[in-house]
């Protein structure tokens, strides 16, 4: 019988496929940011804090968007600092792969209004994914970064998340 070679890649037998280069820039330093970092790591990304206030700012955190290519997924975890407009329309300059916004998808996302006033045009707010994530039920911190992580998974893969395969 021959073993499928993700079987192989759970009982350690062979290597995991590299990073491929992945990038998961967290902008904002949040709780959620924390955890996205941190399992971000575990998952093979090369992991970014862009975080523009020096006071939550910790020491591996960068203030300004850096210069992301499409091997990048950049989520936005606080949909309420001042400074969400200027920095998302920094992100969206760039040739991301996949960018999102954390917030309830039962009220308007406030980085439409934020990005019209900067004179982002439509055909690029419109890249900005909101909600974000698969729909778990999550609630807290750990469980909305692993939503979120699961559901940049999905879609780097091709995938439509959930238990439908």
């Amino acid at each position: 019988m021959t073993e499928d070679a993700a079987c192989a890649v759970a009982h350690g037998e062979v290597p995991s496929e590299s990073s491929g280069g992945r990038v998961l820039a967290a902008v904002f330093a949040s709780p959620v940011a924390e955890f996205l970092l941190r399992y971000g790591r575990d998952l093979g990304f090369r992991t970014i804090l862009v975080e523009p206030d020096a006071e939550r700012a910790g020491a591996d955190a960068v203030p300004a968007v850096p210069v992301l290519g499409p091997e990048a997924d950049v989520v936005v975890t606080d949909h309420h600092r001042p400074e969400l407009g200027p920095l998302l329309r920094d992100v969206l300059k760039h040739d991301v792969r996949w960018v999102g916004i954390m917030g309830n998808p039962r009220h308007a996302g406030p980085h439409v209004a934020a990005l019209r006033e900067l004179g982002v045009p439509d055909a690029e707010i419109d890249r900005v994914h909101r909600p974000i994530g698969l729909n778990i039920g999550s609630r807290t911190p750990p469980e909305i970064a692993i939503a979120t992580l699961a559901g940049l998974l999905a879609d780097r893969n091709g995938k439509p998340g959930g238990f439908a395969f």
